[in-house]
């Protein structure tokens, strides 16, 4: 490209911070459907389903050996084994070697159709189920692929650092990407809360979701991605490539945090277990805002015991001795399926009982009806899980708080509130993910030490668009001034109760929208560590006034666009 020829820009979502130049390279689309025909003999009808175990088997392998990979997160390595599970699911290779025997149907096209239906099923589930829907497809493809001899789906070997272009990536290829050799993430679909977006921000690239037009790239081309501004830009041949240091910003917190005129804001991390801990003291996080819990359940086919719970909270909370670490009780129900839980299905699993509500002896026949383990059995998980994380902080020796998912009223978190200070916590908070919590919070936060605001969750409840939906994707941005509102109005009332208000949504990892909530009241921002560093600069280089100049822009504003240029304009 010259400096006469017009400059290719593609607007999109800003998903993980950072920028970088490269070339594109891109990922292959998924492969279309194989053949219906012509049906196979009689004859050889047994032969040719005899193919399909061995294909599931073939790909459940390889992806076990990747899941095995040394010094992979466990919160990946759980994704890829699960994934590998579901390659050789006796219904799904069973069903698809019956639709061989009955009709003669090839076998790609068996396993092919056998999947569209379980696809479907999730789908039709909505939430945690239908997120697991692009997993399946994802080992459908590999499946037909192996049973053609064509190359696997998914995103390939990279010779030289590159910009991966892509329609969607599924979250097994983006956790094992080489950020070395993956400078940026760029997709035609998805949102900043997807798990492509979060995966990047985990790892540190740069990525630009929900880009149209990001297709029409050529393979080769260069591109800048700038994760913070959301754009694609063509940019000339002999452009240096690599990471852009410039728009990279700090690699460390320089904590205590506090705005140029005093107050102080804890910057804190987002972790799932020992790696994601040890990476968030690397970079200097003051603590932990949201230690999520679940992980270890969701594959479990029996209760882990209060001991080996225990053993691992104090494993994962260890390299942050002596900070505090909020945990977060078990987020279980209908839409994270849970096997010793025996949930059953539900029509509407995001609605459904989950959280909290599900170990809530309070909550009824509903609750009662969505297991199979009576109300008192589920409450002694939650007890258990309790008194194993109040013994791992002592063991870990850091200052420890607990939350709760899901809670909507204020007699919810009061009953939480009892359970948990029983099992010896002494800071007990709830989440706030459900619009009804912000409408009851002038009555919510006199029960309850600190609040934390899980925006992801909150911003699809408020638009009742699934965060996993591309088509969606715009609802699911932070920046939308309904969410901000309702911040606004849950700020105000913490601030006559003296509550706590922390954010540990993706909405904290960005930074403009970091001084944003500072201006509208909140005291912590909790988020992958890789984002801490820009966002505790930023944070660190206004007042109070300036930030609250810009949440009053942004809450005013009309969308998201004029939200995000309030806010750009202002801050400069």
């Amino acid at each position: 490209m010259t400096s006469t020829e017009t400059r290719v820009v593609l607007p999109g979502t800003p998903a993980s911070a950072g920028a970088a130049v490269g070339p594109v390279v891109r990922v292959p689309e998924p492969l279309g459907e194989p053949p219906a025909g012509p049906s196979v003999p009689e004859d050889r009808r047994e032969t040719e389903a005899a193919r399909i175990a061995p294909a599931g088997a073939a790909v459940s392998t390889r992806m076990m050996d990747t899941a095995g990979t040394p010094g992979l997160a466990k919160e990946v390595s759980d994704v890829l084994y699960a994934t590998a599970m579901m390659a050789e699911d006796p219904a799904l290779l069973e069903s698809a070697a019956e639709l061989v025997r009955d009709h003669g149907t090839p076998a790609p096209r068996a396993v092919h159709e056998s999947a569209a239906r379980f696809v479907a099923a999730l789908q039709a589930a909505g939430g945690y189920l239908a997120e697991r829907a692009g997993d399946v497809a994802d080992i459908r493809d590999r499946i037909v692929a192996e049973l053609l001899g064509v190359p696997a789906p998914g995103v390939p070997a990279l010779d030289r650092p590159s910009v991966l272009v892509a329609r969607d990536l599924a979250p097994a290829d983006t956790a094992t990407l080489d950020p070395t050799k993956a400078l940026a993430l760029v997709t035609v679909e998805g949102g900043p809360t997807s798990h492509t977006a979060i995966l990047a921000r985990s790892l540190g690239v740069p990525a630009v979701v929900g880009c149209p037009g990001a297709e029409t790239l050529a393979e080769g081309v260069l591109v800048r991605v700038d994760g913070v501004a959301g754009e694609v830009v063509e940019v000339p041949a002999g452009t240096a490539v690599g990471a852009d240091t410039a728009a990279a910003g700090p690699s460390v917190v320089e904590g205590p945090v506090t705005t140029r005129d005093g107050r102080r804001i804890a910057i804190v991390a987002n972790i799932a277990d020992a790696k994601d801990a040890r990476r968030a003291a690397e970079v200097g996080a003051e603590g932990v805002g949201l230690l999520r819990t679940e992980l270890t359940f969701l594959s479990a086919a029996t209760e882990p015991t209060e001991a080996d719970q225990r053993a691992g909270y104090a494993a994962t909370m260890a390299p942050l001795r002596g900070t505090p670490v909020t945990v977060r009780t078990l987020d279980a129900g209908a839409d994270k399926p849970v096997p010793f839980l025996a949930v059953a299905p539900e029509v509407n699993p995001a609605l459904g009982v989950r959280g909290q509500r599900l170990f809530d002896e309070a909550a009824g026949d509903a609750a009662e009806r969505s297991s199979t383990i009576g109300s008192a059995d589920r409450a002694g998980v939650l007890d258990r899980q309790l008194a194993a994380v109040v013994g791992g902080a002592a063991d870990a020796g850091v200052e420890l708080k607990v939350m709760a998912p899901m809670i909507s009223t204020a007699d919810e978190a009061a009953r939480f509130v009892a359970r948990a200070r029983a099992a010896g916590a002494e800071q007990v908070g709830v989440m706030i993910e459900v619009p009804a919590a912000v409408l009851n919070a002038p009555e919510l936060l006199a029960e309850v030490d600190f609040v934390s605001v899980g925006t992801n969750d909150l911003t699809q409840y408020v638009f009742a668009a699934d965060r996993q939906s591309g088509p969606l994707a715009g609802f699911n941005d932070p920046w939308q001034p309904a969410v901000l509102r309702l911040l606004d109005q849950l700020c105000r009332a913490a601030a006559i109760t003296g509550t706590p208000v922390g954010v540990c949504g993706e909405a904290a990892a960005d930074p403009a929208l970091a001084v944003v909530l500072v201006g509208l009241g909140v005291t912590s921002l909790s988020a992958a560590a890789s984002a801490l560093p820009a966002v505790a600069a930023r944070v660190a280089s206004v007042d109070v006034a300036t930030a609250q100049r810009a949440a009053r822009a942004a809450v005013s504003s009309r969308d998201v666009a004029s939200a995000r240029a309030a806010v750009r304009d202002l801050l400069g």
